[in-house]
């Protein structure tokens, strides 16, 4: 599969998701961040999806303002939508669709993936992320903890947070994207590169198409 990886700025708008839909016709998936649009747009972003012939996975923020989890697939259906948790993970957590095999861990669910995602074999796991990392040692214990999921999952681990904004407006920020292939192997690992890529999991390959 080809996965387009964006970091967009936080933005009341899905300007950033519709450009990168519009442009990027051979892509089969859009991997956005957690949190990135409100519950009034659930719709808009599955039309998107169907008019764009892709999936779309990211996180939204209820009514509530609490994130939530969300898939949607090139037809427009909605495969995934649960609550974020930072106990357990809910299902659904992997999903099966068309032949092919995804989970999702919504950001600090990360922490949870190596007891919480279970032993049903899975393609690629996403992970949506918020904002940046708030430290180094954050950065690297994130990136660890993504790498032994992909290592025992057998999966593709695929993360990406926001360009901007900090962890509870601490003021400092590391934006990331990433990808573990189901050998623990990097195959990408942008810290402080905004950079949109397109991730192939077929040839292990990244492609970097734009500066956010």
């Amino acid at each position: 599969m080809k996965i387009l990886i964006a970091q967009p700025n936080r933005e009341n708008t899905l300007e950033s998701m519709r450009r990168e839909a519009g442009n990027r016709p051979n892509v089969d998936v859009i991997l956005f961040p957690e949190g990135y649009f409100q519950s009034d747009k659930l719709e808009v972003v599955s039309q998107l999806a169907k008019e764009s012939n892709i999936y779309i996975v990211c996180g939204y923020k209820d009514e509530n303002d609490k994130d939530r989890a969300f898939m949607v697939n090139q037809h427009g259906k909605v495969l995934l939508e649960r609550a974020k948790t930072p106990d357990s993970l809910f299902a659904p957590s992997k999903i099966e669709d068309e032949g092919r095999k995804f989970g999702y861990v919504l950001c600090r669910e990360i922490f949870l993936g190596l007891k919480g995602l279970g032993r049903e074999p899975v393609d690629i796991i996403f992970n949506p992320i918020g904002v940046g990392m708030f430290s180094e040692e954050q950065f690297t214990e994130w990136t660890d903890e993504a790498r032994k999921i992909a290592i025992e999952q057998k999966a593709f681990v695929i993360g990406v947070s926001h360009s901007d904004g900090s962890y509870r407006d601490c003021g400092f920020s590391i934006p990331i994207a990433y990808g573990f292939d189901q050998n623990g192997k990097e195959v990408l690992m942008l810290k402080n590169d905004m950079r949109s890529v397109i991730l192939d999991t077929e040839l292990r390959a990244v492609e970097y198409v734009s500066v956010s």
